[in-house]
């Protein structure tokens, strides 16, 4: 078992804290104290690339920059970093969709990956023009990605559904790779677009167990209809040399945020329509205290963010444990992130790839060895050992 991990372009701001934004929340309420400009996000990719990331997810939102420009500029300073792009099906033509992904490939060579967001903000989908109700949304994404993946085969394409009408479309030049298709949902309509669309079915970091059961409930969906799924994981790292230095960062993150802002940002989160995310919301409740929801997994990022609100938070030797827990329950594939950005993309890189190299779990993909040599014999601590479930405030 190889495993792929992605990194994540903070396309709103990137801060040493944690930046709010996202699900639930408003334009203008994400930002950091580093801009997102093109130099900046440059660098993060670059280092994704040369550390041994096979792509960068990046956001889609009224909160951030759009993916689709943002990440065309940055194949320019990359080489062979693919982007993994959120959008939202409905808000443009799926013809016009499947033209702008297959340029999109046949311009980078085949560096694009596909993120299917359906939406789960009312408020947000209604200023871009959307007011189908959230259930609709999801059978509107199904017609959608019939059609783009028809386009993709070839055409020309005729299709008349409940939410889309086609006649005759045809792409100018089909794509040289056909992009993966990842898409994430809890809801009940969620599962039956995951299993007869999309390639890698996403779940944010819930607890193993919770995991367990959604791979399960995606998994016979998807046999069901004749189809094999591969599933990822959306987290946040921080791992350092020791665990003792890694708990010490997520109680610098806790101090920077203020009570006020927790109110604000989880009377934000109430009001989001995604199952999603008020399973994130449920594993703090708002509070401080008990941030530790399963052993290394911290949910102080949920505090004030919205989507991914988990980290994996210990050792290096910790958090590969813990990534090889998540692969044996089907994970093979990690979207992660943390801040900032860059610097924590080093500390994963330089800290847990090896590990997980040593293993036999990884391999860099552009058939490198990774530039930090593990020496020495440094085990895996066993699930049973994390030095942190006491559930005390962290």
């Amino acid at each position: 078992m190889t495993l792929t991990f992605h990194w994540f372009l903070p396309t709103y701001g990137d801060s040493r804290y944690i930046v709010g934004g996202g699900h639930g929340l408003p334009a203008g309420t994400a930002g950091g104290t580093r801009a997102p400009t093109l130099a900046y996000l440059g660098q993060i990719a670059r280092s994704a690339e040369q550390l041994g990331f096979v792509s960068a997810l990046t956001p889609t939102g009224a909160w951030c920059e759009d993916a689709w420009l943002a990440t065309a500029m940055l194949t320019e300073v990359t080489e062979s970093l693919k982007f993994l792009v959120a959008f939202r099906p409905g808000l443009i033509a799926p013809t016009l969709a499947a033209q702008m992904a297959s340029t999109y490939q046949n311009y980078s060579n085949g560096r694009l990956l596909l993120n299917v967001v359906v939406g789960g903000e009312p408020h947000e989908q209604r200023a871009y023009g959307d007011f189908l109700p959230k259930d609709e949304r999801y059978e509107r994404a199904g017609e959608f990605l019939q059609i783009v993946r028809a386009l993709w085969q070839g055409g020309p394409v005729d299709y008349e559904g409940k939410h889309f009408r086609i006649e005759g479309a045809t792409l100018p030049r089909l794509p040289t790779i056909i992009p993966p298709l990842y898409f994430g949902g809890s809801s009940q309509a969620a599962g039956p677009v995951a299993a007869q669309h999309t390639d890698v079915y996403l779940t944010w970091g819930e607890p193993p167990a919770d995991v367990a059961k959604k791979i399960a409930w995606i998994r016979g969906l998807a046999e069901a209809e004749g189809r094999n799924v591969r599933f990822g994981i959306r987290l946040h790292i921080i791992t350092r040399d020791t665990s003792e230095a890694a708990w010490a960062e997520t109680r610098r993150l806790l101090a920077a945020i203020d009570p006020e802002t927790v109110a604000k940002m989880q009377a934000g989160f109430a009001r989001s329509e995604s199952v999603g995310q008020a399973r994130m919301v449920a594993l703090h409740q708002g509070a401080r205290d008990n941030l530790e929801v399963a052993p290394n997994l911290w949910a102080g990022f949920g505090l004030v963010r919205g989507g991914a609100g988990t980290a994996l938070v210990g050792s290096h030797a910790e958090v590969a444990e813990r990534i090889k827990e998540y692969a044996d329950l089907g994970i093979t594939e990690f979207v992660l992130s943390g801040v900032p950005h860059l610097e924590e993309a080093y500390w994963f890189g330089e800290g847990v790839l090896p590990l997980l190299q040593q293993a036999g779990l990884w391999t860099h993909p552009r058939g490198e060895e990774s530039d930090v040599k593990v020496t020495g014999d440094v085990p895996f601590l066993p699930a049973t050992e994390s030095k942190h479930q006491s559930g005390k405030a962290r």
